[in-house]
């Protein structure tokens, strides 16, 4: 049986990801989140709408009234879900490739589900679907595109971005019609790569996770930035002028000063994960904000950020989140702040990326394993604090298991590459020799 991992449930699709284990998984989260109107969106994999189809039957199954929005951001489909106060699901992979897919579910007012409620779906979908149609469901269009520019243009000044050189690389996926739509209205001079989804080619060599043709076109145009969303468009990865690539941690940084500048930013917070440099966390004290860390995923942040009432957070990954405006990741949205921010303060991206914060050197190495090893940080108590202390204070380690993915990442942030190359070399042998599988070999 597949389960919820730190976003919702991916796995390969067909092979472990089918329509039944689809409607099967439609039909409980209606039975747990409750029937009543549903929206479902999905991005532009080619069995997407295979399984929107499959998703649809089960939720009907279970006396739901479905709405299909279509390829949408999963940022659009979580607005529409504040706005009306209704259950929405995501189909989609996020950064992971085309052959992958998967299911991301909000409750009622576009907010991602509580461990214990994941957990009752889970109990609920111990039915295989096999015996829900799908064919002939009764469903009905929504339009949840139009409201998702009409509330991201209102939040900024009129024609803000004017003068602004611009390049997106919208990775073929969600992000592909609206990105280049919402930055020309408010009147950057917008340039757009991989934004013609075929179905297979969604983050493919593109997007946050491989910025390396943005950073190229970037250079060869002479734009001021460059933004990268994934696949599902709730992740941003940034590009200075000079091609280098400015990750989450830098732009979660100046998502903090910004709000700290207009006096928005609530209790001087910002919430982030483990997986956050430690550069990261010394920036910020000195900037006098203080650090909130939760367990890698986006909804812990919002967890935490809600628990807090703190108005922005995020992962080094590229997902950031202002509270206060979105309740969810959005890169439309956090892009759109960072270009504003960049032509207010008259500078570039560069400068201001190399100023908010040093990183620590940073190496995570994967290790693929067999089995799924929730604790492993406990398994591994004595070598990880070994690993500590020959770091002598200035670094750290982390070793978790993946939520999306049979891999135990082992990071390690060092006060030179070559001693964080070490450090974490000798531990992923560690891990690979107890828990690899038997080829032994890292994952990619």
């Amino acid at each position: 049986m597949l389960h919820f991992g730190t976003d919702g449930v991916r796995a390969a699709a067909y092979s472990q990801l089918t329509p039944d284990a689809v409607a099967g998984l439609g039909r409980a989260a209606a039975s747990v989140l409750g029937g009543g109107d549903w929206v479902i969106g999905r991005d532009t994999r080619e069995s997407g709408e295979v399984f929107e189809q499959a998703l649809a039957a089960g939720l009907v199954s279970a006396g739901a009234t479905v709405g299909l929005a279509g390829v949408v951001p999963t940022p659009a489909l979580a607005h529409i879900g504040e706005v009306r106060k209704v259950a929405t699901a995501m189909i989609t992979a996020s950064h992971n490739p085309y052959r992958d897919n998967g299911v991301k579910l909000f409750a009622p007012g576009g907010r991602k589900l509580a461990d214990d409620i994941e957990q009752q779906i889970e109990t609920a979908w111990v039915r295989s679907g096999e015996d829900i149609a799908s064919a002939d469901v009764p469903v009905h269009a929504v339009d949840v595109l139009t409201p998702y520019v009409e509330r991201l243009t209102s939040l900024f000044p009129k024609r803000c971005l004017a003068g602004l050189d611009l390049v997106l690389d919208c990775a073929n996926g969600s992000m592909s019609a609206v990105a280049p739509r919402v930055a020309g209205l408010l009147g950057a001079n917008v340039r757009v790569i991989h934004n013609t989804p075929n179905g297979r080619n969604i983050n493919h060599e593109c997007g946050a996770t491989h910025p390396a043709d943005l950073s190229a076109t970037v250079v060869r145009f002479g734009a001021t930035l460059g933004l990268a969303f994934d696949g599902d468009g709730d992740r941003l990865i940034a590009v200075d002028h000079t091609g280098s690539v400015v990750d989450g941690d830098r732009l979660i940084a100046m998502a903090a000063l910004q709000l700290r500048d207009a006096g928005e930013l609530t209790n001087h917070t910002v919430v982030v994960t483990a997986m956050s440099n430690l550069g990261f966390h010394r920036a910020m004290h000195e900037a006098g904000i203080a650090v909130r860390t939760t367990a890698v995923g986006d909804r812990y942040v919002l967890e935490e950020l809600d628990a807090g009432g703190f108005a922005i957070g995020g992962e080094q990954s590229g997902h950031i989140i202002y509270r206060n405006l979105a309740t969810t990741g959005d890169g439309l949205l956090a892009g759109m702040r960072l270009a504003q921010y960049v032509l207010d303060h008259d500078s570039t991206l560069a400068d201001l990326a190399g100023e908010v914060m040093h990183s620590y050197p940073q190496i995570l190495t994967n290790v693929r394993v067999a089995d799924h090893h929730p604790r492993v940080a406990e398994e591994l108590a004595a070598e990880i604090a070994a690993a500590e202390a020959s770091l002598l204070g200035d670094g750290r380690v982390l070793v978790r298991p993946s939520g999306t993915e049979p891999l135990i990442r082992v990071m390690v942030e060092a006060a030179t590459p070559e001693l964080a190359n070490s450090v974490a070399g000798d531990l992923a042998a560690v891990v690979r020799a107890r828990f690899g599988e038997p080829e032994g070999n890292p994952a990619p």
